[in-house]
C-alpha cells in the first residue's frame, strides 16, 4: 500500500492529532468497530497526504449511537448548530479545531454501511493504534456519487485508480454499484484517457462489460501530461513520476 507508513500524526497536523488520538484510543477500548475512511484512506491507497481537519469514522447502523455518546465523552460537541448538516447518514462533531464525522450511510442513501465497509480493508498502524481502513472498492462507490456543482471527489477517484486500482476487486465493484454502474463507466473513460498505460492493466472483462475497447497496453506508462494539463495545471496523480515533472 503507498500510504502504510504515513505519519498519522504530522498529517493531521499538531491541533487536530490529540482529538483524533482520543477517539481512536476510546473507540478501539471500548470493542467499537470501525473504519477510516476520507483522506486516511486516500492516504493509504495513492501516498497523497492532505489535512482536512476531519475524520471520516464508519460505523454500522447499530452502533452510530454509541459513536455519538463516545464522540461527547471525548470532549467533542454536535456541530449542527452552527453549522448545519443532514443527520440522517452522518453526525458530525467537533472540539473547536477539529471535526470527527460519525458515518453510517451514504449521503444519497444508496446504502448503508455494513460489514464489508467496517472489515473488508487493510488494517494499518494509526499513530500507534491498530485501525481498519474503508476498502478502495467501498471508498469508489462513496465517492463516486460526489460530482457536485462545487465538490467533486473524482480526482481522489483517479489517483485510486492509478495506484491500486490493477488490485481492485472489480466484480465486487461492480456488484455494488448496480444500476449505477454508468457512473464507472464515466469514470474509467476519464481515466483511460488520462492514463492509458495504467488503464491496460485492468482486466479484460471489465471493458467488455462497458462495451469499451481496452487502452494498448504499448501507450505509455505515465500518464498523458497534455491531457492533464488540458484539464488543470496543478499535478492530479501526486503519487507518479509524471505529476512531480508538473510541479516544477
Amino acid at each position: 500500500m503507498p500510504g502504510a507508513h504515513v505519519d498519522w500524526a504530522e498529517m493531521a497536523g499538531p491541533e487536530q492529532w490529540p482529538a483524533y488520538e482520543r477517539v481512536i484510543r476510546t473507540a478501539s477500548g471500548r470493542g467499537l468497530r470501525f473504519a477510516l475512511g476520507g483522506a486516511a484512506s486516500l492516504a493509504v491507497y495513492t501516498g497523497r497526504v492532505r489535512n482536512t481537519k476531519d475524520l471520516d469514522i464508519y460505523v454500522l447502523p447499530p452502533d452510530r449511537e454509541r459513536m455519538i455518546d463516545l464522540l461527547g465523552d471525548c470532549g467533542l460537541r454536535d456541530c449542527h448548530d452552527h453549522l448545519p448538516y443532514d443527520r440522517s447518514w452522518i453526525y458530525r462533531a467537533s472540539d473547536g479545531n477539529t471535526i470527527v464525522d460519525a458515518i453510517w450511510a451514504m449521503a444519497n442513501h444508496r446504502a448503508q454501511v455494513d460489514e464489508a465497509w467496517i472489515s473488508g480493508g487493510p488494517s494499518i498502524d494509526f499513530g500507534g493504534h491498530r485501525v481498519q481502513v474503508l476498502p478502495p472498492e467501498e471508498a469508489i462507490w462513496a465517492k463516486i456519487y460526489v460530482l457536485q456543482r462545487d465538490r467533486t471527489d473524482w480526482p481522489d477517484l483517479l489517483n485510486i485508480l492509478e495506484c491500486s486500482g490493477r488490485l481492485l476487486d472489480w466484480r465486487h465493484l461492480l456488484a455494488r454499484l448496480g444500476e449505477d454502474r454508468a457512473l464507472l463507466k464515466a469514470l474509467l473513460t476519464v481515466f483511460a484517457w488520462l492514463h492509458p498505460g495504467r488503464a491496460a492493466e485492468f482486466p479484460g472483462f471489465l471493458w467488455r462489460r462497458f462495451g469499451m475497447r481496452p487502452p494498448a497496453a504499448d501507450s505509455g506508462a505515465g500518464p498523458v501530461i497534455e491531457y492533464i494539463r488540458a484539464l488543470d495545471t496543478r499535478p492530479w496523480f501526486a503519487a507518479s513520476r509524471e505529476g512531480a515533472e508538473m510541479k516544477t
